[in-house]
């Protein structure tokens, strides 16, 4: 078997922690599904931990692939230049991981079906 996949969920942060509950929720939920799934969330301000610490966290737990996926509702800024440029830090600090930067959930048709299907529920 080889080495475990880390999944990194990368949020913007508030200084609220009820405002992280969400997305902790959402690493606990992927935990129950996958049985020994690496699950890291990271903030980008505001809250703990960054990004740089939630893949060493990983790389110390033998994770040799990360995910990064964003939760984020669209690609602004932070997506569009504060995020490539926070990937390219971490794979000169990881050479030998491999670190791949998924799409931001907003935009991704599954998360869209979603949000249109709970607007519909009565």
């Amino acid at each position: 078997m080889g080495a475990p996949r880390g999944i990194v969920l990368f949020a913007h942060g508030s200084r609220d922690a009820r405002w992280r509950e969400p997305v902790e929720a959402v690493a606990r939920r992927v935990r129950q599904l996958e049985d020994g799934a690496l699950v890291q969330c990271a903030y980008l301000e505001a809250a703990t931990p960054d990004l740089p610490t939630a893949v060493a966290t990983l790389a110390g737990q033998g994770a040799q692939e990360v995910d990064v996926l964003p939760v984020f509702l669209g690609v602004g800024k932070h997506l569009r230049e504060d995020l490539p440029r926070l990937m390219d830090d971490l794979r000169q600090a990881h050479p030998g991981m491999q670190l791949r930067l998924r799409p931001a959930i907003g935009e991704t048709p599954d998360f869209i079906d979603a949000l249109a299907r709970l607007a519909l529920k009565n």
